[in-house]
C-alpha cells in the first residue's frame, strides 16, 4: 500500500513538472504582453485614480469632522436635556394630551348598526348625540390635567422626585374617572334607543385619547420618580476614596525598606 502511494505521488510530481515545462512560455509571452499593456494603461489610468483617492480622501475628512461636530453636540445636550428634564417634559406633555382629550367627542349613538352589517368599513352607520368626553363628567379632569401640566412644569426645572408620584397619582385619579364614570355613561344609548331602531351607544376616538394620556401620566410619573440621578457623596467619602486612588510611594532608602516590611 505504501509502495504503491509512492508510485502514485512520483506520476504525478512528474506530471506536474512537465506541464509547468510546457506552460512556462507561454508564461513568458503573457508577462510581456501585460508589461506593455500596463505601460500603455497606467499613464491614462493614473489621473483619474488620484481623483478618486483624492476625493475619497476628502469624503473621509469630512466625515471626521461632521462625527467631532455631532460628538460635541451630544456632549452640550446632554449637559442641558438630562433625565430628570426629559422624564418631566413627559410629563407636561402627557397632561397637555389629557387636557385636550376632553375637548373631544368620546361617544355617540349609532343609527340602525344592524342593517350595516357586513357591509364594506366604508359604509358606516349615521350616528346622533355625540359628546366630548369633559361633559361627561362636568369637566372634571380639566383642573387635573392643569394641575398635572403645573407639576410638570415645575418638575423641569427643579429636581424633586416626589413631584413624579403626585402627578402618577392624578393620573391614577383620572383612570378611576375614565372607567368608572365615562365608560358606563358611553355606552348607555338612553333616550334615544326609544326614539330610532337600532340604536346603538359607541365610544369614540375621545375616550381611548384620555385613556391613553392618563396612563401616559402615570408612567411618565413613575418613571420621573424612578430615573436615574447622581449619587451625593461627603467629603469623607470623597476623601477617602482618594486615598485609595492615590499611588502608594516608593522607599527611597534602606532604612525605610525595612521600616515598612
Amino acid at each position: 500500500m505504501i509502495a504503491a502511494l509512492r508510485r502514485w505521488s512520483r506520476q504525478v510530481d512528474r506530471a506536474g513538472n512537465r506541464g509547468l515545462e510546457r506552460a512556462y512560455p507561454h508564461l513568458l509571452r503573457a508577462r510581456r504582453w501585460g508589461g506593455s499593456g500596463l505601460a500603455w494603461l497606467w499613464p491614462r489610468l493614473r489621473p483619474a485614480l488620484a481623483v478618486f483617492f483624492s476625493v475619497l480622501g476628502r469624503g473621509e475628512r469630512a466625515l471626521r469632522r461632521a462625527g467631532d461636530g455631532a460628538a460635541r453636540a451630544a456632549s452640550a445636550a446632554s449637559a442641558v436635556v438630562t433625565p430628570g428634564r426629559a422624564a418631566g417634559a413627559l410629563l407636561v406633555a402627557a397632561a397637555a394630551c389629557l387636557l385636550a382629550s376632553q375637548f373631544i367627542d368620546y361617544r355617540a349613538v349609532e343609527v340602525g348598526q344592524p342593517g350595516y352589517a357586513g357591509l364594506p368599513q366604508v359604509a358606516k352607520p349615521p350616528t346622533v348625540a355625540a359628546r366630548s368626553a369633559g361633559a361627561a363628567h362636568a369637566f372634571a379632569l380639566v383642573p387635573v390635567a392643569l394641575a398635572a401640566m403645573g407639576l410638570g412644569a415645575v418638575a423641569v426645572f427643579r429636581d424633586r422626585r416626589r413631584l413624579g408620584l403626585l402627578v402618577a397619582g392624578l393620573g391614577v385619579v383620572s383612570l378611576a374617572v375614565i372607567l368608572l364614570i365615562d365608560r358606563p355613561a358611553g355606552l348607555d344609548a338612553g333616550a334615544q334607543a326609544s326614539r330610532f331602531a337600532g340604536a346603538t351607544a359607541v365610544l369614540e376616538d375621545g375616550f381611548y385619547a384620555e385613556l391613553a394620556a392618563a396612563g401616559g401620566m402615570v408612567l411618565a410619573g413613575l418613571l420621573y420618580y424612578a430615573r436615574p440621578c447622581r449619587i451625593r457623596i461627603s467629603s469623607s467619602g470623597r476623601a477617602a476614596s482618594a486615598r485609595r486612588r492615590r499611588p502608594r510611594r516608593r522607599a527611597s532608602s534602606r532604612a525605610r525598606v525595612a521600616r515598612s516590611a
